[in-house]
């Protein structure tokens, strides 16, 4: 059954925090949506019929799928009111309610007050958040009330005022929460010291003010308060828990496009990220298909130009990860530290999904153009003259040296191919020697396919380090094969990639495709063998119980295994059945064994 567009996109989404946008077939916006994981949240939507009649609606006009994948649950849950307030979608009633998140305030004012608000107001004062609970909020200001003394007032402590004795201290002085700098009694250094301790902790840095409240807890335990003492502990949970910044929304950064770009052999992919007032209210990741030897730096200085005249960008700060030529009005910001890497962290994050989406979907509609792009990335990363399309993998298997053997699985087109799976009894080596093993067989399979005019694999992969690759190296100068079949080792401990004549690995992503397809022809040889091993070990294990019987021998105990297929049944029949088999003298001695 054919793929549907929609498909396709719901199998290729990841399994990651984010926010999903539907649109209708005319790329209209009809609903944005958060998810703990993006696949099975979105997928939820067409895989169940639904109770409202609002929600089938939607979902028969879905004709494309959008995400945006973020760090954590948090920043999912403001990158959607961000966009949610950008878009206005059709079917999102959170439009309804125009609330915003709340903010932690420090006034700019002489002796700042500190207080929650959900209006962010350009006056020069500082901003914290935004929190994605008001619980979160009065806790940590909680917090601050019980370890600072500030004051809650709102009057006008210019130094003309204070000096005129205009104000007198309030109740709040009284109870020990103020210290009274309306009549000059806390001076304006101290203050600010505290303004700045504070600061750190909403930031983040309030190691020392945990430290207070868990003293404080204890205290109360002591004194029997266990009522308080829990309040405290459930703060204490809440600040442990809670994620203070969030690289979704952060007001220093205003109004600033961001590119980042990852690439491969054929194509490159640049995520733009649109910000607007410290917000993200747009993704947009490009495809672009290389025609020549196109640099990175190249293909970012054509997709900005495109991206920004495309979306009408007015912006006039861009951050990239390396500095590139454009307009010479544009301020370029190469982030090195704090929110502004994030930001460029979390749009190369985005391309890089968008990449793995696409190889999903390639995979799914079009698997030969997957197994062509996947060939020239292992030419590439294994630096081989041809791609890889036929490989053959070689294990060896003996657990104390009993029993050798060894497997050779082969893989086409970076597929399994069972059918030319071989097993192999090792002949020539006596005892645990997985060189002398290795060079037997690899000498045996390719004079056969040699002698049989059979085509040679383009490479061949040893499972072991620098030995077992030696070993092997052997066998094909023996044969004259060297040079005409690549050859490599893996080395388990830590994926090392061994090539003759290099004593320095190779290491590759523990990402790559590459390296994956490595290891599942790596396993795959060593279950293969693994198997072969038990049966030849078990059926070793048959053979002698019945064969350590006096007066039994070799043919007697095919002639029994054929008949009973184990053991066990051998001694559950009776003298006159096993008679019958092999006559009644051999039966009175097995009988007699077993009973």
């Amino acid at each position: 059954m054919p793929y549907t567009p929609i498909d396709v996109q719901l199998k290729s989404l990841p399994e990651n925090p984010g926010v999903y946008q539907f649109y209708d077939v005319e790329e209209k916006i009809l609903y944005v949506g958060k998810a703990k994981n993006l696949k099975k949240r979105v997928a939820s939507y067409f895989n169940k019929n639904h109770e409202y009649g609002k929600t089938r609606v939607l979902v028969k006009k879905i004709k494309n799928i959008r995400h945006i994948v973020v760090p954590t649950e948090s920043d999912a849950l403001l990158l959607e009111n961000n966009l949610i307030k950008k878009y206005r979608p059709r079917y999102n009633v959170l439009l309804k309610d125009d609330k915003t998140y709340p903010w932690i305030c420090i006034k700019n004012e002489r002796f700042p007050r500190i207080f929650p608000t959900r209006r962010y107001i350009k006056d020069g004062s500082e901003y914290f958040g935004p929190y994605t609970s008001m619980k979160t909020v009065h806790t940590l200001l909680d917090l601050i009330k019980s370890v600072y003394s500030l004051r809650t007032c709102n009057y006008d402590l210019s130094p003309d005022k204070i000096a005129a004795d205009k104000y007198k201290v309030c109740l709040e002085y009284h109870l020990g929460n103020c210290k009274g700098p309306c009549e000059g009694l806390q001076s304006e250094e101290d203050y600010n010291r505290q303004i700045a301790d504070i600061r750190e902790i909403v930031k983040g840095s309030f190691k020392e003010s945990l430290h207070y409240f868990r003293d404080q807890m204890k205290s109360l335990a002591q004194e029997m308060k266990f009522e308080e003492a829990q309040k405290i502990k459930d703060k204490i949970d809440v600040l442990e828990n809670y994620q203070v910044k969030t690289t979704i929304v952060n007001p220093n950064i205003n109004n600033v496009d961001v590119f980042t770009i990852v690439s491969d052999e054929a194509f490159a992919y640049v995520n733009f990220l649109q910000l607007s007032h410290g917000s993200i209210i747009r993704s947009h990741t490009m495809e672009i298909k290389k025609k020549l030897d196109e640099t990175d730096a190249e293909l970012l200085q054509l997709a900005v130009v495109e991206i920004r005249q495309r979306f009408n960008s007015q912006s006039k700060e861009i951050y990239l990860p390396y500095v590139i030529a454009l307009e010479d009005h544009l301020k370029i910001v190469v982030p090195k530290l704090g929110d502004k890497k994030k930001i460029l962290e979390l749009s190369e994050r985005n391309a890089k999904f968008f990449r793995l989406d696409r190889f999903k979907q390639i995979k799914i509609i079009d698997p030969d153009r997957h197994t062509n792009r996947l060939m020239a990335q292992m030419k590439t990363d294994l630096r081989l003259a041809k791609e890889p399309r036929h490989i053959e993998c070689f294990d060896n298997s003996n657990i104390q040296g009993t029993h050798p053997v060894a497997a050779c699985v082969v893989f086409r087109d970076g597929k399994p191919t069972k059918k030319e799976y071989r097993h192999y009894n090792i002949k020539t080596v006596s005892g645990p020697d997985d060189f002398a093993s290795m060079e037997e067989v690899v000498f045996r399979r390719y004079k056969r396919l040699t002698e049989e005019g059979e085509s040679l694999p383009q490479l061949i992969v040893i499972d072991g380090g620098k030995g077992q690759l030696s070993s092997a190296l052997k066998s094909l100068d023996e044969l004259g094969l060297r040079g005409k079949i690549a050859i490599v080792g893996i080395a388990k401990r830590l994926e090392e990639i061994y090539f003759p004549g290099d004593p320095i690995p190779l290491y590759l992503d523990k990402r790559s495709e590459s390296l994956k397809i490595i290891q599942q022809l790596r396993n795959e040889a060593h279950r293969f063998g693994i198997s072969f091993h038990r049966n030849k070990r078990s059926k070793a294990a048959i053979d002698s119980e019945l064969e350590a019987i006096k007066g039994i021998g070799k043919k007697t105990v095919e002639e029994l295994l054929k008949k009973y297929k184990s053991v066990k049944r051998v001694k559950e029949a009776s003298l006159e059945e096993l008679a019958e088999t092999v006559g009644n003298s051999k039966a009175k001695i097995i009988y007699e064994s077993f009973h």
